[in-house]
């Protein structure tokens, strides 16, 4: 086996495991369970709790302004940096749902407009319950992600798992970091971890778009918040082993078909991949995954990632994604809650769930499709449902379908992975059919 140097093993092994304690360590607090960038997310948002409503629209009009300068004066200074050409030069429909940002987000701010902006369960919902989460967790994550990506973590991974992973999903052995830290964390950590690995060529189109409308799984935390809306906190370790096995049969499943398995199989560049996953003669998975990674940290400065790429990636997240999500997420929520289209479209899950033998099936068909919106709607209006295994079906379900547009699907829209709405909205679908009669199997085993 080559000898490496130690400074250079160093080099591999402080930064990974400290990328490690923050984002993948689990820790009990206040009864649940959270990560360290959690922590100090929480933390900041006590401590900013006055602030952060000028804070966030302040970035939103920053955004909305120089979005329209860059459209209508084509500043030198922006079009000729390629970092504020990607972040102010977007298309036409972004233009639009930057400016509505705006918008929203001054009426939710003061309370002034319509009352369907700024509610508690539209505009107001997103102002105070999920932003304040995002801009702190956004200024950790991006300070903080490059110790995960960037000193070796991935290639040592990705060689030991690329035998899982490759087989059962068809993705890249590094591809399970961003599902345990999405899991131990939150999903929108998984989207900016895939989001960067595919700006950084690591990715394809098709994984990325695979690995994030998949593994972008949703926190411990936040599944234990769903089982107490359904008032089945009590039944937590088998809603969410309903919710992990699920989950995987969806991962395996839903890449198969359109629109996922057409996605191609090129960077982000446009050229093939050309990453080994086969073990070159005299190494085996541990010692090959090593001399990646040892490869890997020995060009990269700790000061350089965090302070540069770090705060870059801070400003990308705060001034492209919050906005989206501001925008993407109040509209969702003030359809879901002032008009009937959701419960609409989840008419034609009526005779499925029937089918199925689920109790109160009309009443459950009506709250799967509101889980496009928000995650919690569903849980919330099977609140007058009778039945607990209905409860627990639709429960289940929500946290399957994975992609909300108030948080993980507006990520994903924000972010330079390739799927748009019309995309997300059939894997929506796709992944309620599939986990749907799975659950329903192990609700018909518990109840």
């Amino acid at each position: 086996m080559k000898t490496y140097k130690t400074s250079s093993i160093i080099k591999f092994i402080i930064p990974s495991l400290i990328g490690i304690f923050l984002f993948m360590i689990p820790f009990s607090v206040d009864g649940g369970i959270t990560i360290p960038v959690a922590i100090l997310s929480k933390w900041l948002q006590g401590q900013l709790a006055s602030l952060l409503p000028a804070i966030l629209l302040g970035i939103t009009i920053v955004t909305g302004i120089g979005t329209i300068v860059t459209k209508c004066i084509k500043p030198k200074f922006i079009m000729e940096n390629k970092f504020l050409n990607t972040l102010f030069n977007v298309t036409p429909v972004w233009v639009v749902i930057r400016l509505l940002s705006v918008v929203f987000l001054t009426c939710a701010v003061f309370e002034v407009g319509p009352e369907m902006i700024y509610g508690e369960l539209t505009g107001g919902l997103i102002l105070n319950d999920l932003l304040p989460i995002l801009f702190t967790i956004f200024l950790f994550a991006g300070l903080f992600l490059p110790l995960l990506l960037n000193f070796g973590l991935l290639e040592f991974v990705g060689s030991l798992l690329v035998k899982v992973m490759r087989p059962v999903f068809k993705l890249p052995g590094r591809s399970a970091i961003d599902c345990i830290a999405s899991w131990l964390g939150d999903g929108t950590i998984g989207v900016l971890l895939t989001s960067k690995q595919y700006e950084e060529g690591f990715y394809t189109e098709r994984e990325a778009c695979v690995i994030g409308t998949t593994f972008s799984l949703v926190s411990i935390t936040f599944t234990l918040v769903i089982a107490e809306t359904v008032g089945l906190s009590h039944m937590f370790i088998p809603f969410y082993l309903t919710v992990t096995l699920a989950s995987i049969v969806a991962a395996i499943v839903v890449p198969k078909f359109g629109p996922l398995a057409k996605k191609k199989d090129v960077l982000v560049n446009g050229t093939k991949p050309n990453m080994q996953e086969t073990l070159p003669q005299g190494h085996n998975a541990f010692t090959f995954g090593f001399k990646n990674a040892i490869d890997k940290a020995e060009h990269q400065s700790i000061t350089t990632c965090i302070f540069k790429d770090g705060v870059k990636n801070v400003i990308d997240m705060w001034f492209a994604v919050i906005p989206i999500v501001m925008g993407v997420g109040t509209i969702a929520l003030i359809i879901a809650e002032y008009t009937p289209f959701f419960k609409i479209i989840g008419l034609p899950f009526y005779p499925v769930l029937a089918l199925l033998g689920i109790p109160e099936a009309m009443a459950a068909s009506s709250t799967l499709m509101a889980g496009f919106a928000d995650m919690l709607l569903p849980s919330i209006l099977a609140g007058d449902i009778a039945s607990d295994m209905t409860r627990f079906v639709v429960a289940c379900t929500s946290v399957s379908q994975l992609i909300y547009l108030s948080e993980v699907g507006a990520l994903l829209l924000g972010s330079k992975i390739p799927v748009n709405l019309k995309e997300l909205f059939i894997i929506f679908i796709q992944r309620t059919l599939v986990t749907l009669p799975v659950i329903a199997l192990v609700a018909h085993l518990l109840f």
